[in-house]
C-alpha cells in the first residue's frame, strides 16, 4: 500500500501556501497520496499557547524574507499580503464545506483562495472580496457562504482542529507520514525522505 501525507493546513499561513505548492510533486515522485485536512490555526494557537512568528516584529521580518527565499528556490510566486494576519474562520469553514459537499471542486477551490491571498495579496477577511474571488473562479458565492453556516461543516472543522491538537500539532503547515509529525514548509525534504 502506498504511503500517505496528512496535510493539516489553514489558508492564512504563507508557509502553508509554500508547502501546498510543493507537496503534490513530492507525493507524485514518491507514489504517495496527499490527504488535505483543513483546520483552524487560531484554534490550534489558542489550545497550545503558540502564536504566529509575525507577532514578534524582528522574527516576522525575518520570516517573510526567509519565505521569499524559499519561493524563489521553488520557482513559485509569493507576495506578502498587506492584510495579514487574516481571520480565516469563514474561509476554513468554506474549505471544509466544499471538501465535504463538492469534493470534485475542492482542489480548484483551495487553489483560487491560496492564490488570492499569497499571490494577489487580496483581503479575504472581507466577505465582498471573497465573493468576488469565488465568482471569478466559477464558484457560486451564496452557495459557498451557506456552507459556512452548516452545522455539520462547523463540526467537521472543529473535529479536524481538535484531532490536530491531540496529535501534537502546534502550527501550520503540519504534515504526518504515519505517526511522524513534520512542522513547517522548510521540513519538506524530511517528508520526502520519510516517503521514499
Amino acid at each position: 500500500m502506498s504511503k500517505t501525507v496528512e496535510f493539516y493546513f489553514d489558508l492564512g499561513s504563507p508557509a502553508t501556501y509554500l508547502a501546498y505548492t510543493q507537496l503534490p510533486k513530492i507525493c507524485a515522485d514518491t507514489g504517495s497520496q496527499l490527504i488535505y485536512i483543513p483546520m483552524l490555526l487560531g484554534g490550534v494557537f489558542k489550545a497550545t499557547g503558540n502564536a504566529s512568528p509575525a507577532m514578534i516584529p524582528a522574527k516576522g521580518r525575518y520570516m517573510f524574507q526567509d519565505l521569499d527565499r524559499y519561493a524563489k528556490r521553488y520557482g513559485v510566486p509569493l507576495k506578502f499580503n498587506p492584510h495579514f494576519p487574516i481571520n480565516t474562520l469563514m474561509l476554513m469553514r468554506a474549505v471544509t464545506g466544499v471538501q465535504l459537499r463538492q469534493p470534485q471542486r475542492f482542489l480548484a477551490f483551495i487553489d483560487c483562495l491560496f492564490t488570492a491571498l499569497w499571490v494577489e495579496g487580496r483581503s479575504l477577511d472581507e466577505p465582498a472580496t471573497v465573493a468576488a474571488v469565488l465568482a471569478e473562479h466559477g464558484f457560486n458565492p451564496e452557495e459557498v457562504l451557506a456552507l459556512t453556516h452548516d452545522e455539520a461543516v462547523k463540526a467537521a472543522l472543529k473535529d479536524n482542529t481538535e484531532t490536530a491538537i491531540k496529535r501534537g500539532v502546534f502550527g501550520a503547515p503540519s504534515m504526518f507520514v504515519g505517526n511522524q509529525l513534520f512542522f513547517g514548509q522548510d521540513r519538506l525534504d524530511f517528508v520526502a525522505q520519510a516517503l521514499a
